[in-house]
């Protein structure tokens, strides 16, 4: 199985975990780390919506707890056969962590994703470097 099937399948099994009482809208994401770790997160949602947090937000911080710092790729599937793509709030927080030419993937289904580098989602973005 290569990188791009274990960040699909781990994406994935994340979304059947979201906690999505209200939207329905169940996301799934996987990060992979400069050491090769995967980590997985789905959306969890709260009732006053604002607590929300995304499940690229959540598998980004699990990563940065248990000490990693860059993350070298995402993945994101959320509607069935749909290309879900990660709100203005997540591409910020991935923009903290990654550098501009990491590999976003756009999960459609099993079979089906696209690729796209992250400077396509984000152009002339602001970083840590541009303090």
């Amino acid at each position: 199985m290569n990188i791009y099937e274990k960040m699909i399948k781990c994406a994935l099994d994340s979304q059947k975990r979201a906690y999505t009482p209200y939207s329905k809208f169940n996301v799934g994401a996987a990060v992979l780390t400069e050491s090769g770790k995967i980590y997985g997160g789905c959306n969890i949602e709260n009732a006053s919506y604002t607590p929300t947090i995304c499940a690229e937000r959540v598998a980004i911080f699990k990563a940065i707890y248990d000490g990693e710092k860059k993350i070298k790729k995402i993945a994101v599937v959320g509607k069935e056969n749909s290309l879900t793509f990660p709100c203005g709030v997540c591409r910020q927080v991935i923009r903290e962590f990654c550098t501009i030419d990491c590999e976003i993937i756009v999960i459609k289904n099993e079979q089906e994703y696209k690729i796209i580098k992250f400077s396509e989602l984000l152009p002339y973005s602001f970083g840590p470097e541009d303090l």
